[in-house]
């Protein structure tokens, strides 16, 4: 199976303790990027959430968000300082005596003052938040999953049939060379014959020019690399798995010897099947780029 490293899935789930929300975007990316956005509250849980996916995920730019909504009604508390209230009413009443000036001191004043009553949350069930968690976490990769698997399928399609198209032009270039060959021998021998009118020609001669342009045009052995590259992008296609990097690693093989071909080129025709065979190529690497 051929997975693309574009992807997106979406999971949520409520609970009567909290609702969790978890979004997962993936983009190109050379190695395993993960991004995790979470509330403060859940940092606990990054590293359990990074291993999970990462189980999942090969290869991709990926952003994770996660979103945490507490439903419990009575989740905060409050705390009295009961001795540093003391202290303030100790401390305003002899400042009191101190200026000779009536203190008004009451409960509601002390209360107002800094760190004598805070709002505290209270403990939370981690455990129960992470089972959540793990949960949305885990619904959201079968969508991302898919997501990328329907697209890999896509794309393993288009470069199959691009594979093809490549064939076809490589079949044209081996029935090609033949003819170029002949068709030099008889220029030449026609050229010779007009400068030499009556006078006989060197076989021999003509024979050996013939074998060094045929030689220097010879384009066999990068047709027959050409044609091992193709069938074996066709069958790491077909095998599936994470196969991203050795496809990238045949196109450029595929590129090198069709610049081979190009700059061998002494053909109109040849010539138009080697620039059809980049353009492929061309195309098939911007594919591979997409593939995990």
């Amino acid at each position: 199976m051929i997975k693309s490293m574009t992807g997106f899935g979406r999971s949520e789930i409520a609970t009567e303790e909290c609702k969790i929300a978890v979004e997962i975007k993936a983009v190109n990316h050379r190695y395993c990027d993960l991004s995790i956005k979470l509330p403060k509250k859940l940092n606990a849980l990054e590293a359990a959430v990074r291993g999970q996916v990462k189980q999942a995920v090969g290869r991709g730019k990926i952003d994770i968000y996660i979103s945490y909504e507490d439903l419990t009604e009575h989740n905060s508390t409050v705390r009295l300082n009961e001795s540093l209230g003391c202290e303030y009413k100790r401390a305003i009443e002899a400042l009191g005596q101190l200026l000779e000036v009536p203190d008004d001191v009451t409960a509601m004043k002390i209360a107002r003052l800094p760190e004598v009553m805070t709002l505290e949350e209270t403990a939370r069930d981690l455990e129960g938040v992470a089972r959540t968690l793990e949960e949305a976490v885990a619904q959201a990769l079968v969508q991302f999953s898919e997501s990328r698997r329907k697209e890999g399928e896509h794309l393993k399609l288009d470069i199959l049939s691009k594979l093809e198209d490549m064939d076809k032009n490589i079949t044209e270039i081996e029935k090609r060379y033949p003819a170029i060959v002949s068709e030099y021998r008889k220029k030449l021998e026609d050229k010779v014959h007009n400068l030499l009118e009556d006078a006989g020609v060197d076989e021999s001669r003509l024979a050996t020019e013939v074998v060094i342009y045929a030689d220097k045009i010879c384009v066999d052995e990068e047709t027959v690399r050409l044609r091992s590259h193709t069938k074996n992008m066709t069958d790491e296609l077909q095998k599936g798995g994470s196969v991203g990097r050795k496809l990238d690693f045949i196109a450029q093989e595929m590129n090198r010897e069709a610049n081979t071909i190009l700059s061998k080129a002494n053909d109109i025709e040849i010539s138009n099947c080697a620039i059809e065979l980049k353009t492929e190529i061309e195309k098939i690497r911007e594919q591979v780029q997409n593939i995990e």
